[in-house]
C-alpha cells in the first residue's frame, strides 16, 4: 500500500553517570507504512508521513532517590549484560515478568479477598516471587535505555516499545499490589471503589507525563516511578515475612497502612505532579519552545483519556448490576488496557510530531456498552458482555503492537538494531 513514513533513528548518549538530561541526534531513513493512523495535514489514504527529521529526544530524570541511589545500581548491573542482546529484549523480558506475577497472584486471589483473613490464603513463596519480580521489571526497564545507547543501538522502535509496555506496566502493578491490601470486608481492605479511584489516579499520572511532552518535547520523569517501585518491591517482602496480618492493624492514629499510601498517592498527584506538569508546559510556553501553536492542539491528546474514564466511571457509578464488586480484577484488567492503548497512539503521535486523533475507536464500542448496562438491556448479561469486551480491547491492543513493532523492526535495518538481537557487522 502507498506512502512512506521518515523515521528518526534515535544515537542516545550521557554525559556522565550525574547527568540526567539524555538528548540524542537523529539522522532519517524512508520507511513505508500501511496506513494512517493519526494525520495532522490532509493525505492521501493509507499514507502517513512522519516530520521529525529535526526532531530532538530529550528526558530530564531530577529524582534525589533515582539520581543518587538507584542509578550507581543500574550503572553496576549493566555491566553483566551481554553486548548481543537487545535493548527491547530486557523491555520485553521485564513487562513479562509482571504479568506473570500478575497471573500468579491472580490464580490465588481472583477476587481480591484472599488478604482479608488471618492468615492469608496466597502462600508466602508468592508475596516473595513477587518482591524478586517486581525488582526485575524495575531494573530491566532501569537499565534497558542505558544498554541502548551503550550498544549504539537506539531507535524509535525502542523508545516507543519502552514507553508502550510502560503504559500497561502501570495499571498490571497496581492490580497486583491491590491483593496485597485486600478488598473491604467490613473491618479491614480497601473498597473497589477505592481501588478504581487508585487507579484512576495512578494512569492520570502517566498521561499527564505524556501529554506534558507532547506540548514541550522533553519528558520529565516523574518522581512517583522510583518511589512506587520501591514500596512495592517492601510492600510485598513486609507481606511474606510478617504476613498479611501487617495490613489488617491500625497504623497511626487509627490509621491503616493502606490509608496511609491512598492519602499519600492522591496528596502527591494534587499537589506535586500535576502542578508540575502544569508548571513545566507554562514555561515552555514563556520561552516560546511549545511544540503546539493553538491551545485546541495542546489539549487534543486528552480528550480521548478523559472521555474514556467519564465512561468507565458512569457505567461503575449507575450499573444496576454493580458490575465493579462483582468482577473487580476483569473490570480493572479492561481500564488498564483501554488506557494503555489509548495513550501508546498519544506517544506515537508525539514521537512524529503529529496530531492525535479527536476519538479513539475504543470509545464507541464502550459507549454502547455502557448504555446497555445503564439502561438494563444487559440485565444478567452484564459480567458476560464485559468479558467480552475485555477479551476484545485486549486482543486488538496485542494486535496492535505486534503489527507496530513488527512494522518499524522490519525497515529499521539501516540501522544494525532488531527487534530482540544485535546484529554485529561481520570482521
Amino acid at each position: 500500500m502507498g506512502g512512506s513514513l521518515n523515521i528518526l533513528i534515535y544515537r542516545q548518549y550521557a554525559a556522565d553517570v550525574q547527568d540526567t538530561k539524555f538528548r540524542s541526534q537523529a539522522a532519517a531513513c524512508t520507511v513505508p507504512q500501511q496506513r494512517c493512523a493519526c494525520p495532522r495535514h490532509p493525505m492521501q489514504p493509507h499514507q502517513h508521513v512522519f516530520t521529525c527529521s529535526i526532531l530532538q529526544y530529550s528526558a530530564v530524570d531530577t529524582n534525589p532517590l533515582s539520581v543518587y541511589v538507584m542509578q550507581p545500581i543500574w550503572n553496576k548491573i549493566i555491566k553483566i549484560v551481554p553486548l548481543w542482546i537487545a535493548p527491547n529484549l530486557l523491555t520485553f523480558s521485564g513487562f513479562v515478568m509482571i504479568l506473570v506475577n500478575y497471573f500468579l497472584i491472580s490464580f490465588y486471589d481472583w477476587d481480591y479477598t484472599a488478604s482479608g483473613t488471618s492468615p492469608g490464603r496466597v502462600p508466602t513463596w508468592v508475596w516473595l516471587f513477587s518482591a524478586f519480580t517486581t525488582f526485575c521489571a524495575y531494573a530491566l526497564d532501569s537499565i534497558d535505555g542505558k544498554h541502548a545507547r551503550r550498544t549504539q543501538s537506539s531507535s524509535p522502535l525502542g523508545e516507543l516499545f519502552d514507553h508502550g509496555l510502560d503504559s500497561w506496566a502501570t495499571s498490571i502493578f497496581a492490580l497486583s499490589f491491590f491483593s496485597v491490601c485486600s478488598r473491604d470486608n467490613g473491618k479491614t481492605g480497601v473498597s473497589v471503589y477505592t481501588m478504581y479511584m487508585y487507579l484512576s489516579i495512578v494512569l492520570f499520572n502517566f498521561m499527564c507525563s505524556h501529554w506534558e511532552k507532547y506540548n514541550t518535547g522533553v519528558l520529565f520523569l516523574p518522581w512517583g516511578y522510583d518511589l512506587s517501585q520501591v514500596v512495592l518491591i517492601t510492600a510485598y517482602l513486609l507481606t511474606g515475612i510478617v504476613g498479611v496480618e501487617v495490613w489488617q492493624k491500625p497504623f497511626l492514629f487509627g490509621y491503616y497502612i493502606t490509608d496511609a499510601l491512598v492519602i499519600l498517592l492522591i496528596g502527591f498527584s494534587l499537589l506535586l505532579s500535576f502542578p508540575q506538569t502544569l508548571y513545566n508546559i507554562h514555561r515552555a510556553h514563556l520561552r516560546k519552545t511549545l511544540k503546539n501553536d493553538s491551545l485546541y492542539e495542546g489539549l487534543l491528546p486528552l480528550v480521548s483519556p478523559l472521555l474514556l474514564f467519564m465512561l468507565l466511571t458512569v457505567w461503575v457509578v449507575l450499573s444496576p448490576g454493580n458490575i465493579l464488586a462483582k468482577q473487580p480484577r476483569l473490570f480493572l484488567w479492561m481500564v488498564g488496557v483501554t488506557f494503555s492503548n489509548v495513550i501508546c497512539k498519544v506517544i506515537i503521535c508525539q514521537m512524529s510530531s503529529t496530531q492525535p486523533e479527536l476519538l479513539h475507536w475504543f470509545l464507541f464500542p464502550l459507549a454502547l456498552v455502557v448504555y446497555a448496562a445503564i439502561s438494563g438491556l444487559l440485565g444478567q448479561a452484564e459480567e458476560a458482555v464485559l468479558g467480552a469486551f475485555t477479551a476484545l480491547v485486549t486482543a486488538a491492543h496485542v494486535h496492535y503492537g505486534i503489527c507496530v513493532g513488527r512494522q518499524l523492526s522490519e525497515h529499521l535495518h539501516c540501522d544494525r538494531t532488531v527487534t530482540f538481537h544485535i546484529r554485529f557487522p561481520a570482521f
